[in-house]
């Protein structure tokens, strides 16, 4: 066995090791997220380093997903370099014929491998084609952020963008008519299931949530007041903010599955 080939069989075995790690550091950030969807509230216990752990496997998930495209390209580079040339009278003959050849190995190391974790966040984005969703329907640089109940038409893999429409007629100056947007990933936080509350997450009182107010299909910053499972029901009693009458923030009731994590550096 010639040198070049031990190399590029050794870099092999190098990818299927990184492959694995992958897939083993996928397995520990699955099982922290639901953990965390079980019991919320251990993050705020004294000593938890819950959010550390998971901020821990994140950051090793992305350096072997970085680590498993460079062996990648590096392969491509190898075996590039060994393609036989032939003798001289067969060596245009060779080249012709592997011309074709060498433009899809070309553009396939163009392409960016999907890491084990990317792969399962874009399957579970394409799985909520025909579901009601969370959008934020506002530019990252608005004043407020505005987010409403829309249904997801599409997923784009290409470009991680999904295509959502608002269901809900606009304001005549809106054109009166539903609303399509093409938002990114950022933007997008999927509802509970509402067939099974005890299978979800649930926020405990004096947690800020965004949840979609009774009435309408527009999520405001609420504050949660009481819990469907202490209440034995599958809503929660929340107080919204701004929704103050005669000198008081009422109480109102919202089901679980109308209720989603406040997203970091929410503008209201």
């Amino acid at each position: 066995m010639s040198t070049d080939v031990a190399e590029i069989l050794e870099k092999s075995r190098e990818l299927d090791r990184l492959r694995k790690e992958q897939e083993d550091v996928l397995l520990e950030i699955n099982k922290m997220h639901k953990k965390l969807h079980a019991t919320p509230e251990v993050v705020e216990k004294p000593g938890d380093n819950s959010l550390a752990t998971l901020k821990s496997l994140y950051i090793q998930a992305k350096d072997l997903s970085e680590n498993e495209v460079s062996v990648s390209q590096a392969l491509l580079s190898q075996l590039d370099a060994l393609l036989p040339s032939g003798p001289p009278g067969q060596q245009r003959r060779r080249i012709e014929g592997n011309e074709q050849k060498r433009k899809r190995l070309k553009n396939d190391s163009d392409i960016p491998r999907l890491s084990p974790f990317l792969r399962n966040q874009l399957d579970n984005c394409a799985s909520l084609k025909g579901e009601q969703v969370a959008a934020r329907v506002t530019a990252e640089n608005a004043e407020k952020d505005e987010w409403f109940v829309v249904k997801v038409m599409h997923f784009h893999r290409e470009t991680k963008e999904f295509e959502v429409l608002d269901e809900e007629p606009g304001d005549d100056e809106e054109g009166g008519g539903q609303r399509k947007y093409k938002l990114p990933m950022s933007c997008i936080i999927p509802f509970p299931k509402q067939n099974d509350v005890s299978s979800v997450p649930e926020f405990p009182p004096g947690r800020h949530v965004l949840a979609v107010y009774p009435g309408t299909t527009a999520l405001y910053k609420a504050t949660v007041v009481s819990t469907p499972r202490k209440r034995k029901s599958d809503e929660y009693v929340l107080e919204f903010d701004d929704d103050e009458e005669d000198g008081a923030l009422p109480q109102r009731q919202v089901p679980f599955y109308r209720v989603v994590p406040l997203p970091d550096g929410h503008r209201q």
